[in-house]
């Protein structure tokens, strides 16, 4: 069994910086890491589940929604088995709750059906 807990939302201006974070845990993620893909995905009130970022754990390939490009970074520590995605120059419109996923896919997927494990979520509110 795989777990994921997220950390680092809060409350925020327009222009500011957040770090979230995202560890794994379990005996499964332990022997199989590199298999995973990891991503973020955020949920505005009202709207769909949208793609953010995903990050593969073996090569750290990443890939990024447009809407966040050249501002959000994506890493990770795989010693701490923990993804980061670094938000910076923040708007209004990044306002959502922010999920970790991860799933054994090949390579990058933005697809959330693609992903079966997710965290409990994140919130990040950026004031304007």
């Amino acid at each position: 069994q795989v777990h994921l807990v997220e950390s680092g939302g809060g409350l925020v201006q327009a222009g500011d910086s957040l770090r979230l974070s995202c560890a794994a845990s379990g005996p499964t993620f332990d022997t199989y890491s590199n298999a995973y893909t990891m991503a973020w995905f955020r949920q505005a009130p009202g709207k769909s589940r949208d793609f953010v970022g995903a990050i593969t754990w073996r090569g750290g390939s990443a890939y990024y929604a447009d809407s966040v490009k050249g501002r959000f970074t994506l890493s990770r520590d795989n010693p701490k088995n923990t993804v980061y995605l670094q938000m910076n120059s923040l708007k209004p419109e990044d306002t959502a709750v922010y999920y970790c996923a991860a799933g054994e896919v090949s390579g990058i997927v933005l697809n959330q059906y693609d992903y079966d494990l997710w965290g409990q979520g994140t919130q990040v509110t950026v004031s304007s």
